[in-house]
């Protein structure tokens, strides 16, 4: 592509990021035909077109990897003003994180990071395969994801491709109820008769049907409600409308208080959770790596 023009690639950035032409002009406060020229101007110099015009627009393939090497290399420009005493903007650093993470121990790790500020945060939630889709193509710097087959791999390699992958330890559910649901479904025992009476609700099929085949060796179909990690789901399980695996680190107050029980005491479900970053050395990265690795070592289970 010759020399990249760098104030092209911070607009098609702001395309991408906003969604649309006009929403990125307002953003960097330009008219919309000087966004219009230089996404074009872009596209002449690497001879593909780097953004589908739509509603909302999306980078190509070949955009969002400009738009991830326009960003590392601001955030590399911000370390080199911080080693001479420049005055520093603070780089956006993007992750995608597992639900589940995002709802316990996560914004533990978020003090450190942004007292002072030192960079804006850009969080988005995301499952397992988007969120390693997301690190694969650049459109994010990390992402915390939960590691389903068992296979993961050991601190410090590469995987995808590219980024590193690093065990962060093990997120343990419980399977749990409100008494009086418990009371009512499961008064003779968490049983594999039971279990194909009483509703779940579940975020993924998956997780409750490996729970329940450990737990009462229950290999088949099961009654349940589906709905995504959210107050919802939340809610479904407090107001008793049925039972389902929270994480230990949520369930473990509420069990305490006895709003909920654990109906298969001795049955857990143990989901290993990486941490897959690009290996992008400026301080904002590094301190962002080891604050998300130190606070899940301290909240998590580790092997």
């Amino acid at each position: 592509m010759g020399n990249l023009d760098y104030k092209a690639l911070a607009v098609l950035d702001a395309v991408a990021s906003h969604g649309s032409f006009e929403k990125a002009a307002s953003a960097l406060g330009i008219s919309q035909s000087a966004v219009s020229q230089r996404i074009k101007a872009l596209e002449d110099s690497s001879g593909r077109l780097l953004v589908v015009r739509g509603v909302p627009c999306v980078p190509t393939g070949l955009g969002q990897r400009l738009i991830s090497h326009h960003r590392n290399v601001r955030l590399m420009e911000a370390s080199l003003d911080i080693d001479l005493g420049n005055r520093v903007s603070m780089p956006e650093i993007s992750l995608a994180v597992d639900a589940a993470s995002l709802a316990t121990w996560f914004p533990l790790a978020l003090p450190p990071l942004l007292t002072p500020p030192r960079c804006q945060l850009d969080v988005r939630q995301a499952g397992r395969e988007r969120a390693l889709h997301m690190v694969q193509e650049g459109s994010v710097f990390g992402a915390v994801a939960a590691r389903w087959d068992g296979a993961g791999k050991g601190e410090g390699t590469a995987g995808l491709n590219g980024p590193a992958t690093v065990p962060l330890g093990v997120m343990r559910y419980l399977c749990v109820a409100t008494p009086a649901f418990a009371g009512h479904w499961f008064g003779d025992g968490f049983s594999a008769e039971a279990v194909q009476l009483a509703p779940a609700v579940v975020s993924e099929r998956a997780a409750m049907a490996r729970f329940l085949a450990g737990a009462v060796g229950e290999q088949g179909s099961f009654p349940h409600h589906t709905l995504p990690v959210s107050p919802a789901l939340y809610e479904c399980i407090y107001g008793g409308l049925a039972y389902g695996l929270l994480p230990q680190l949520h369930a473990a107050g509420a069990i305490d208080s006895e709003r909920l029980v654990d109906v298969a005491p001795g049955h857990v479900l143990d989901v290993p959770l990486d941490w897959h970053a690009w290996n992008l050395d400026t301080p904002f990265t590094r301190a962002l790596s080891e604050q998300i690795t130190s606070s899940a070592r301290r909240y998590l289970l580790q092997p």
